[in-house]
């Protein structure tokens, strides 16, 4: 089991108090908070070897550049991609869905061709399908998903067609907490020569994730959700997809030759990362995945197994709560309302006892028209959070429903 105590010394912010109460941070689906390691690693980059990188001859550009270039490979290892050139760095898992979306409308996605994504995605997940469309002449598909959270799967053979040209699907959702099959997704899909881009934002932080065991084309995540700096994120992409997608954007370092008549592109990845990268994002995010790999992945799903065993107890335990998502497989992210309570007056009872949660729609409308309401409450937890700090969340809760009513 997890030595929860050592782990929350690492993170210096969860020792805030909030109007004289300890601060009880349950909104890690927006983002997680930050080691020391972390913060550390940021500052000696900043402070020791600070320089653009893959241009300069001196020291300070060359640490710098070893450095990125470090950390790609650490993001490879840690993902289970079979090179390093299949690792982009990009600002985060949007940037990512966008690259692959508009370098695939138009070259390998046409008028008339279908793109396929999920009822539960994030918007981040639809919208660059749909700018997508818009350009190429395509049609987007929805697969919808079943009251208890989990996706109409038996529908998705039938929905899938000749002209299907890509599946984009959530691994995690982050309304609901459901852990979709993706690699059964990705295995029906690769019979009909279909490619599959995971979103993989809400997952990263809470179990292993290995591109080579799940069998997408592409998969995403944000930095910022597994403890590393913000603007940081990945696209992991297949080579044979990689070497054929044009450019995203245009700008230095992702040229070979630059002529006014003509320009050749660089190979994957500079292909994709225009301009002056995240070196210390990059950086950040190495430091990040050393340190959860350092706890374990598997010690810390069996800790958040206990966690959302102990919150679904406590929530079951009010006849007042309405929890959307029940799916088996899940993660420790909890949307729900409280009847005759709006969703926004609770979050802000809650943070003046020190219950940091998030409200609103979650960048998920789909979601919240599915159920037919206007938004949620939503705790999500991660590894350094305790079972005490769950109790001490439904003791504001009971106060917050107490003064609401």
């Amino acid at each position: 089991m997890l030595d929860v105590a050592t782990i929350r010394a690492a993170f210096p912010i969860l020792e805030t108090k909030v109007d004289g109460r300890p601060l009880v941070y349950f909104d890690n689906s927006a983002t997680s908070q930050k080691p020391r390691s972390v913060i550390d690693a940021v500052t000696r980059a900043y402070l020791q070897g600070n320089s653009n990188i893959h241009r300069g001859v001196h020291r300070l550009g060359a640490a710098a550049s070893s450095g990125y270039e470090n950390a790609r490979r650490t993001v490879q290892r840690f993902i289970g991609a079979q090179e390093e050139e299949e690792v982009i760095f990009t600002r985060g898992a949007t940037e990512g869905i966008n690259l692959v979306a508009a370098s695939c409308a138009g070259t390998f996605i046409g008028r008339g061709d279908e793109i396929l994504v999920t009822e539960m995605e994030h918007h981040s997940n639809i919208v660059p399908w749909q700018m997508a469309c818009a350009r190429s002449g395509a049609v987007l598909r929805v697969l919808p998903f079943h009251d208890d959270g989990t996706l109409a799967l038996e529908a998705l053979e039938e929905m899938i067609g000749q002209n299907t040209k890509m599946v984009a699907v959530s691994h995690v959702s982050n309304v609901l907490g459901t852990v979709n099959p993706v690699k059964e997704i990705c295995g029906i899909c690769r019979e009909y020569g279909v490619p599959v881009l995971v979103d993989a934002a809400q997952s990263i932080p809470h179990m292993p994730v290995d591109v080579g065991e799940i069998g997408c084309d592409f998969l995403v995540f944000s930095g910022h959700k597994i403890h590393a700096e913000t603007g940081i994120g990945v696209l992991y992409g297949r080579r044979e997809w990689l070497e054929r997608m044009p450019p995203y954007q245009g700008g230095g370092g992702m040229v070979s030759n630059v002529k006014m008549e003509h320009t050749t592109y660089a190979p994957p990845p500079l292909r994709f990362e225009a301009g002056t990268p995240n070196y210390v994002g990059a950086m950040s995010l190495a430091a990040a995945i050393d340190y959860v790999s350092s706890i374990r992945m598997e010690d810390i799903m069996r800790h958040e197994e206990e966690l959302n065993r102990h919150m679904l107890q406590r929530l079951g335990a009010w006849d007042d709560i309405t929890l959307y998502g029940r799916a088996r497989d899940r993660c420790p992210i909890f949307s729900f309302n409280l009847q005759g309570v709006h969703a926004y007056d609770a979050g802000q009872i809650l943070d003046r006892m020190g219950i940091a949660v998030r409200t609103g729609t979650h960048c998920a409308e789909p979601v919240m028209d599915h159920y037919g309401i206007t938004g949620t409450v939503r705790a999500s937890l991660a590894f350094y959070n305790t079972v005490e700090e769950i109790d001490l969340f439904f003791a504001a809760l009971e106060t917050a429903r107490d003064l609401l009513r």
